[in-house]
């Protein structure tokens, strides 16, 4: 990748944090902050990925440095906090994008509260955290964009794992919410939704067999599984000055799918009484 190529840099000089900075989607937006001339903060759990992106950026003419921190760990946030602003002054951008179902039960009533609380904290309290460690520093200069990611299914009704949905809801109130009490300090916070895309969570070139590859267009009205470089493009255009005038919204980045429908009762799958792709449907 040519970081000197493209037109107009729309990050330049902007110091920008993203949490899962090391994997798929996270991984896809740091390189493509990087491209456009921000130093890019890389945050992830993964002592593996996280210096591999953090030395391809580096080695492709971009600036980027990486943290191996469990996001879950309030203390470790605060130390991050501490180190960033000392060491850099400022942050620009906050991206909240770790996430995780963690695991799935045949319905609500086979949960357990360990399983809620799980869900809880690496959805939706480090957002708080980070977003509390880091709006006071943004207020002050009267300058920020903070981009939480929440999901498709925040936005529409997820029968497979409520509590999930439920969590990934509150995600994005809290961003509608906060986006408005921060706008007139001069921070703008905003949220994309993500379905059918490729991630570490959900392969999704894993799960498809080539055998159903053909019902793609059954699936997403865009005609095809979505890949990180999509959701990267949209944070991307909210983290620049391009969406300045835009504040409090979550843009469902779902190739379609939460306007067409969503969920499906199934019967050809064994064990799975929802799904997101019907194979009995092409």
């Amino acid at each position: 990748m040519d970081y000197n190529d493209g037109p107009g840099a729309l990050l330049t000089d902007r110091v920008a944090l993203i949490t899962g900075g090391a994997g798929a989607i996270g991984g896809a937006t740091a390189r493509l902050f990087a491209r456009h001339g921000a130093h890019v903060i890389i945050v992830d759990n993964s002592e593996r990925r996280t210096p591999t992106v953090v030395d391809e950026i580096n080695q492709a003419g971009g600036s980027s440095e990486g943290h191996v921190l469990d996001v879950r760990d309030g203390a470790a946030l605060a130390s991050l906090k501490d180190r960033v602003l000392a060491d850099h002054g400022r942050l620009d951008v906050l991206v909240n994008n770790v996430g995780h179902y963690v695991r799935f039960y045949p319905s609500f009533e086979d949960t357990i509260e360990d399983h809620w609380q799980a869900i809880y904290e690496v959805n939706y309290l480090h957002v708080l955290r980070m977003t509390h460690l880091f709006l006071p520093s943004m207020i002050e200069r009267h300058a920020g964009s903070i981009i939480n990611v929440s999901s498709v299914e925040g936005l529409r009704g997820y029968p497979l794992d409520p509590v999930y949905g439920a969590i990934k809801a509150a995600v994005v109130q809290f961003t509608k919410s906060i986006g408005v009490q921060a706008g007139h300090h001069g921070v703008r916070v905003n949220g994309v939704g993500p379905d059918v895309t490729e991630s570490i969570q959900v392969p999704y070139s894993k799960f498809v067999t080539p055998e159903q590859e053909h019902l793609w267009p059954v699936w997403v009205p865009i005609g095809r599984m979505g890949v990180p470089d999509d959701q990267a493009r949209v944070m991307l255009f909210l983290a620049s000055d391009l969406s300045v005038f835009i504040t409090g919204h979550t843009i469902p980045t779902d190739g379609g799918t939460g306007a067409a429908g969503g969920w499906f009762r199934t019967e050809n799958r064994p064990g799975q009484v929802w799904t997101n792709r019907p194979i009995e449907a092409g």
